[in-house]
Order: C-alpha cells, then structure tokens, then sequence
C-alpha cells in the first residue's frame, strides 16, 4: 500500500525520488564512509513530512518509544539490527538492563518498553526491566492491554572500583539501554558507572540535547547529500531559526519571537515561489528541548503572536516532567500531504545503529496538513514499512512504487540520524579538545 499523496504527480519530490533511485549506489557508499568517521546512535526515530514537494525530517528521537507500532514482519530486521549494535559495543554480553520512563501508568508506552525486551532478548541476551521510579521499591508485574505482562525491577546500585554498577537484584548487567529521555535531568543513580555501557549517552537526555543544535547539524548534512545528488538541500531540509528567554506565562521576549517568525516566513515564501508552490507558508514554534508533540504550536501569520490566548500560553509555557519552555526553536512548516484511510499521516522511521528496521504512518483524522500529529488522539497504521525498505524497484516510474517511498523515508531518517551522531559528539562532554 502506498498511501495516498494529495498533491499532483508530477514535481520535485518525484524528481527527487528519481534521482535518489538512480543514485543508491553513490549513496549507499557515502553512507557507508561516513559510518567509518562518525558514530550512528544506538537506536532513533525519526518522523518525517512529505509535502508532495518537500520531504524533510521534523523531529529526531535519540530514545523512542513506539517499538510495539512495527509489525511482524519487521521484527528480523530489528533484532539483527540489534545484534550488530551489541557486538560493536560489548560483543561479550550477556545481560542487558532497559531502564524505561518512569510513568509506569502508561500501558501503552511499556507495550513499547516490552516489545524492545523481546527484540534484545532475540538478539542473544538476558533482559531484564529496571526502573528508577521511586514508587517502585519492589518486583512490580503490569498487565498491558494485549494481555502480556512486564515485571518492573527497582534499579539497585552497587559499589565496584570506587565507582557505582547498576542492575537489578541478582543480575549484573554489562549493557544498559535508557528509554528514558531525561527531560528532568541526569537522576544520581546513572552518574559514575564503572565499567557498564549506557545506550544512549547521558548527554543525549533532553536535558541538556537541542533541536536547534540537531537542525544546524542537518543542514550541513543535506548540503553535502545535496551536492552528491545535484539537488537543492531545501528539499530535504526544514530551515529554522532560535530564540531564548521566551517567557509564554508572562508574555516576554516576543520581540524576539515575531522578528524571526517574519524573517522565516518571508523565506519560505521566496522559496515556493522559485519552485511555483501555490500553498500558504507556515512556521512551527517548538520548544527547544520539547518531546512528547508538547509545546509546539503553528503559526501562519505573525499576527497570530499577537492574539494567543491564554491556553496557548500555558499549552507552551511547560513541557514534559514540568519543565518550563524558554528556549524555542522556529521551524519552517512542512505540510503532510499524505493520506491514509483519508486521514493525515506522516511517515516515522525507525533505526537502529545503522540500519534502517522499520516504521509506520502516525495517523491523526482530527488534524489538519499544517498541524502536529503526535498529539492525543493519533492511531499508528503499520502498513507503510511491510516490505523491506532496503529494496527498492528501479524502473518503476516515481510515486508507484511502495518500496522505493520507503526507501527514500529510509534515506531521509539516516541522515538525520547522521546530523544526530554530529551533534553528540559535537557535545560529548568526555571528547577530547584542542587548543
């Protein structure tokens, strides 16, 4: 099935899935040279909007959730996947501890939590659930909604060369995989770890990460896959701009705020009229360290900075774990002109190390093409990533082809899981330096 695109046949994202078709082995090689430089994440989602004449990533997830979305059939490839990962990193282990959020409530997110077990545990390796929930003193078992269960572990941590080891009771743990995206902060527990691998590094946490530092990473990246390709970057790269010390509560720093939102929508105009683009231009206003589709709002016109209410404010002003929004980061707007059953949809690719394993639509019927999707209300339709999307079909004329889309998603989301290996080493706080 290859959703339906509401947009015309004929344009620049064919030319551009034409050209990334007849260039997969120039492509597939310089992915190959720059995995040899630089070091992919462990794991990554990306989502992805396809305007029809724009496809370019909008958010990149350096600890997702949703592994319980992918089907069956994708399975394989996440578990070799996974195997390839462990072995570069530890290819004697044995015990693997998943350190998951800590809102034990939500089902639906430990489906995900249960479903990344059984991939490791496919892979080779004892798994183990441990939480950091201080309301988790003890074993705790969880019924999820398909009938499964999961039992949550108290994180223990004990003493080895002056430094700590983590695990849970009787299981020493030489891996330790966060899906935990540390908005709060780095909790003590994970500090100081002796000779234990933590996937992904703690300064990957929202903590401390940036989208505006992932996007300047990305827009070196497609400058360079778009010279490889002789193809102008805009078509796969969003351009955005930042602000800092925006206050939504009390209303300050807005200057700040409608000078760059101007200054990006008259770009973005320039833009669609070089390429004859007949749709209103639109900035998406996030929170600069945001996750979970919260403090995100559009914004069409500048006007629209004058006339927020006050539920926007406060829909802004605090994001996950109760951290307040100062930083923001202005995004140019990237409509999704994909249907399925009618709805919105936007593709989200998932990858681990380097290998693309899978993906499905985020489906919203309640939203608009302008609008973010992960928000309450969205379904998740598997059907996009069913076949291999390491395969495409040469020759098939553009936009007919259900592996060749999926191809090109798959291409898109590597590169911004290359920009995402920049930016963490970028701020690798143990890298070295030179003066």
């Amino acid at each position: 099935m290859v959703p339906h695109l509401i947009t015309a046949s004929r344009g620049p994202i064919n030319e551009l899935e034409q050209r990334i078709l007849d260039s997969m082995p120039a492509i597939e090689r310089w992915f190959r040279l720059e995995w040899m430089e630089h070091t992919p994440p462990f794991y990554t989602s990306v989502d992805v909007r396809n305007a029809g004449f724009k496809l370019a990533p909008v958010d990149t997830n350096l600890y997702p959730g949703g592994w319980n979305n992918l089907t069956q059939e994708m399975l394989p490839l996440a578990v070799q996947a996974a195997m390839a990962a462990i072995e570069k990193i530890c290819p004697e282990a044995r015990n693997l501890l998943i350190i998951p959020e800590n809102h034990t409530r939500n089902t639906f997110y430990l489906t995900n939590v249960a479903q990344l077990a059984r991939i490791f545990n496919m892979a080779g390796l004892n798994v183990r659930i441990g939480s950091i929930n201080p309301e988790i003193k003890e074993p705790t078992t969880i019924t999820l909604p398909n009938g499964e269960t999961v039992l949550l572990e108290p994180v223990v941590r004990s003493q080895g060369g002056g430094k700590g080891r983590l695990g849970v009771k009787n299981f020493d743990p030489c891996t330790i995989l966060l899906n935990n995206d540390l908005s709060a902060g780095v909790p003590g527990i994970l500090e100081e770890i002796y000779e234990q691998h933590l996937l992904p590094p703690l300064h990957a946490g929202w903590y401390t990460r940036r989208k505006s530092q992932h996007f300047t990473a990305y827009e070196e990246v497609s400058k360079r896959f778009g010279k490889l390709l002789g193809v102008d970057p805009w078509l796969i790269n969003p351009m955005f701009d930042k602000c800092g010390e925006v206050n939504f509560a009390e209303g300050t720093g807005f200057e700040c705020l409608t000078t760059n939102v101007d200054a990006l929508l008259t770009k973005i105009k320039r833009k669609y009229k070089e390429y004859g683009i007949n749709e209103k231009p639109f900035v998406v206003v996030k929170a600069d360290n945001g996750t979970y589709g919260m403090g995100i709002m559009t914004v069409r016109d500048v006007k629209d900075l004058h006339e927020i209410n006050r539920k926007t404010k406060n829909k802004m002003s605090v994001i996950k774990d109760g951290q307040t929004v100062s930083d923001v980061i202005i995004q140019e707007g990237v409509l999704t002109n994909e249907r399925v059953n009618d709805a919105v949809a936007e593709p989200v690719v998932y990858m681990m190390d380097r290998y693309v394993v899978g993906g499905f639509y985020r489906v919203h019927a309640e939203r608009g093409v302008d609008e973010n999707l992960n928000a309450p209300g969205a379904s998740f339709v598997p059907l996009a990533f069913n076949k291999s999307a390491h395969m495409p079909q040469p020759g098939m004329p553009p936009g007919a082809s259900e592996p060749n889309r999926f191809y090109m998603y798959g291409v898109i989301g590597r590169l911004a899981m290359l920009a995402a290996s920049y930016e963490l080493e970028a701020n690798d706080p143990e890298a070295e330096t030179y003066d």
